[in-house]
């Protein structure tokens, strides 16, 4: 057998996945077009435990977060590379009853250990707008996500485990005992297309919601903060006098191109927010592989049991893919079952149903 495991996409999905299942001594192969445009390259890597205007706490966040920061933290260490930024969000308020509803919420025990005690509202006040105040989101941060992919790929390339082509499911032949690809055989293919895989033959009866998203890139000056600003759109550092600013969401004209429209919607919420000068001097778009119930979508094909799927972690897929990669490799190797929130089989009776059976 050519190797263990072959995984299709090196996004944030693959990339984690595939590192997790070399940590356990699997021998796995990773395939990337070098044509297909990349979400994980456009995402900003953001992992907040709070979100959302009525601060509500990330599923799963108190397994989550402290699996990441030990997954990320570990990876770095062996690689020797820096791509993890662990930071706070502040989070202006926007008006006096928010002030009060927020602050009535951080007396809840499942928000507490997520929030400072106390804020110093006067350091932001000469570049932020925050007349009343604001809110600092803890065990926060962002992963530099090119940073992350690059590593995981010169890995992965140097051990000879790295293909860049474009994958066509045409040269693919599955067996009972795993598949066979351009003459080489694997115990399982693992598909991690992100919004991309709602081409794949398997899996394209899955529920699928992407995302539109973009995000600007400006430089400023006169910006000392160095953590994360939120409100309406994030303000985020990424090296000296160089920010992302997002981030838009549309579910309407998904395909990979900026727009004015969205530039103009990020500026318009930027200046409500900024109070020192910028410049723009970047615009991205990505598609996020986002699910109709906001969860991924983990497991094996319902008929074809060589064949596996990794993906759906829509926004918050540098969150969610450490902890879940974990559980999808215990899965693989017969030790646990998958959580059932995650797991495909939730959706069978739609392949089931005959309308798009593969």
């Amino acid at each position: 057998m050519t190797a263990d495991y072959l995984i299709v996409g090196q996004g944030i999905a693959g990339s984690v996945l595939a590192w997790t299942l070399h940590q356990r001594g699997k021998k796995v192969v990773l395939v990337n077009s070098p044509k297909r445009p990349s979400a994980s390259l456009a995402a900003a890597g953001i992992f907040n435990p709070l979100t959302g205007k009525k601060l509500v706490r990330t599923w799963k966040a108190d397994q989550l977060f402290p699996f990441l920061k030990t997954f990320y933290g570990s990876l770095e260490q062996e690689l020797g590379i820096r791509f993890l930024h662990t930071t706070t969000i502040y989070r202006p308020y926007r008006s006096v009853e928010e002030q009060n509803t927020y602050l009535a919420l951080t007396a809840d025990p499942a928000i507490q250990p997520y929030v400072n005690e106390w804020v110093d509202n006067q350091s932001y006040r000469p570049y932020i707008h925050n007349p009343f105040g604001g809110l600092e989101v803890t065990q926060a941060g962002w992963v530099d996500v090119p940073v992350f992919l690059e590593s995981i790929r010169g890995f992965f390339r140097a051990r000879s485990q790295f293909v860049e082509t474009d994958f066509d499911f045409k040269e693919l032949e599955v067996r009972e005992e795993g598949v066979l690809w351009r003459g080489q055989s694997f115990g399982k293919l693992i598909c991690c297309e992100g919004p991309h895989a709602r081409e794949n033959p398997f899996f394209d009866w899955l529920p699928y919601n992407p995302v539109k998203g973009q995000l600007l890139e400006v430089r400023m000056d006169r910006y000392p903060i160095t953590n994360i600003v939120n409100q309406g759109v994030f303000i985020m550092p990424v090296e000296s006098n160089l920010y992302r600013i997002g981030a838009t969401y549309t579910w309407h004209d998904i395909d990979w191109q900026t727009t004015e429209d969205g530039k103009a919607f990020l500026i318009q919420k930027l200046h409500g927010l900024l109070k020192v000068p910028y410049e723009v001097v970047g615009q991205a778009v990505g598609i996020r592989p986002a699910t109709k119930d906001r969860r991924p979508l983990i497991g094996l094909h319902p008929v074809e049991s060589a064949v596996g799927i990794f993906n759906g972690l829509g926004t918050k897929g540098v969150s969610l893919a450490p902890f879940f990669a974990d559980q999808f490799a215990d899965f693989l190797e017969g030790r646990k079952e998958l959580d059932p929130e995650v797991n495909i089989e939730r959706t069978f009776s739609l392949y089931y149903s005959g309308k798009n059976v593969v």
